[in-house]
């Protein structure tokens, strides 16, 4: 695989500032090192890619697995459900500009409890434009 230079995404190029904890022959899972969002993950496909919509067969059958996996590393916190979430393009919230999906875990109680990607994709001041 040839990773994409300065991509702090492409493990070849070594610019992670933690290591993998789980993977398979096509993904890696990172734990989130965001202080503000210290329980959630990332999918991450070893081949670099832009967007989920570049990801191989091979690659969207792996998939299942490295949910399964990241699922089972969340299974001690208990969670109640689940976020997953990919931002495509920088309009989007994407900043690495490689392929990577989110994994939240949610509680009942929480703040946000209920809000899910809609409340996000629909909020009341804004149209789609058709």
């Amino acid at each position: 695989m040839t990773p994409q230079p300065d991509c702090r995404f492409c493990l070849d190029n070594q610019l992670l500032a933690d290591k993998p904890l789980l993977s398979n022959a096509a993904f890696y899972f990172l734990s989130s090192i965001d202080p503000d969002v210290r329980l959630a993950g990332m999918i991450i496909p070893h081949r670099h890619s832009e967007t989920p919509f570049e990801m191989t067969l091979d690659e969207w059958t792996a998939l299942p697995d490295m949910l399964a996996q990241a699922k089972t590393f969340f299974a001690s916190a208990a969670p109640d459900g689940y976020t997953l979430g990919w931002n495509v393009g920088a309009v989007a919230g994407q900043h690495v500009f490689h392929t990577h999906m989110h994994i939240l875990p949610r509680f009942k109680g929480e703040p946000a409890e209920g809000a899910g990607i809609r409340r996000i994709l629909r909020p009341q001041d804004w149209v789609a434009p058709r």
